[in-house]
């Protein structure tokens, strides 16, 4: 008996350990397994195979032997039952439910987990030894009852790996999912890029003879100079992932002369920018993005002008407006925020913030 007992948890730790783990790799990739992981797994491994060894070194085996119920179809449906309840509670709620809390710290998405284990265990424990009588027709004894224990305690423990090997996953299939959206994104980018393009040298050449003919209007050559130099920024920094923040607000203060031509006194920006963060790196074309953005989505008139804040505060950049909407239609995907987050987390692994307190619209970009 002993000897089955030993050959039949070998068995099914080999499967086990092949299977899983071999999964647990091919989910993982390349990427290191943690030193903590790979310890847990080899002692609860060890552990588990020398159980009946264990067992019977505190001869433990013939009493327990000696003390089972016998055993029946009843017996057999019973138990699987139970098994199968406690190892479906178990995974549901470690693989799915979890994320039910997940906006929880740390400490209490653990202790929450720990709790509702326990509860999930000992409840099915003892809702096997109240209804095992009535169905079967036979008294669990006291050592049967301490066993019951032990099993539901190695499925317990099984279960909470293969639930944790099931949430890498699942996080390895929603990264795969985000990293082939964004190369889709990219592939359209490029895409649009390339029905936009224009001859750069056509263009310039275009702006030179603009330049000859009203030169002498000197608003007029300043606005195209501004122009110009506008284009060409925005073609250099193609080619850019970050640019400084002192490159950015200078581009910004091309742009806003266009502005200034078309709405005059109606439009009015402060920039307070402390010197220090003049150097720190945010994607190009970020402050142009979020002032454009007030001025497409905000009324500007003589009633009500527009003014626009941009200043430092606290490691960021904020851009702020009171919220005037336009009664115009307003001609805007409204993706622009959205993908200069997801811009802005890819090169920086931070989220910019979005706020409308107070009738006053912010956005906040973190420069730390």
């Amino acid at each position: 008996m002993f000897q089955k007992l030993e050959y039949s948890f070998s068995l099914i730790f080999r499967k086990f350990k092949n299977q899983k783990l071999g999964t647990l790799l091919f989910i993982l990739g390349l990427k290191k397994v943690k030193y903590t992981v790979i310890l847990k797994i080899a002692l609860l491994v060890s552990v588990l195979v020398n159980l009946p060894r264990t067992l019977s070194l505190f001869k433990l085996t013939d009493k327990l032997i000696e003390s089972f119920t016998e055993v029946s179809i009843k017996d057999i449906i019973i138990r699987v039952l139970f098994i199968f309840i406690l190892s479906f509670l178990i995974l549901q709620l470690n693989a799915n439910w979890k994320n039910k809390y997940a906006e929880y710290s740390i400490l209490l998405r653990s202790s929450i987990t720990i709790v509702l284990n326990a509860i999930i265990f000992l409840g099915v424990v003892q809702l096997f030894f109240i209804v095992y009588p009535l169905f079967v027709g036979e008294l669990l004894s006291g050592p049967e009852k301490g066993l019951i224990y032990f099993i539901y305690f190695v499925v317990l423990l099984i279960t909470l790996f293969i639930a944790r090997i099931l949430r890498y996953q699942i996080l390895h299939q929603e990264d795969l999912l985000e990293n082939e959206r964004l190369k889709q994104q990219n592939l359209q980018k490029e895409l649009t890029a390339l029905k936009n393009q224009i001859n750069p040298h056509f263009l310039f050449n275009s702006l030179n003879s603009l330049n000859s003919i009203i030169r002498d209007n000197k608003e007029a050559t300043t606005f195209v100079n501004k122009l110009s130099y506008m284009y060409r920024y925005i073609l250099q920094s193609g080619d850019k992932d970050l640019v400084s923040l002192k490159e950015e607000l200078k581009f910004l203060s091309s742009y806003i002369h266009l502005i200034k031509a078309r709405y005059r006194d109606r439009f009015m920006i402060d920039i307070a920018i402390d010197d220090m963060y003049l150097q720190q790196e945010v994607p190009p074309l970020a402050l142009q993005l979020l002032v454009e953005n007030a001025v497409k989505h905000n009324e500007i008139s003589e009633e009500n002008p527009l003014k626009v804040r941009v200043f430092s505060k606290e490691e960021a950049i904020c851009v702020e407006n009171i919220i005037k909407p336009r009664t115009s239609f307003v001609d805007s995907t409204g993706n622009g925020l959205m993908n200069l987050d997801k811009r802005y987390f890819l090169l920086k692994k931070q989220h910019i913030s979005i706020s409308n307190a107070n009738n006053a619209f912010r956005v906040t970009l973190p420069l730390s």
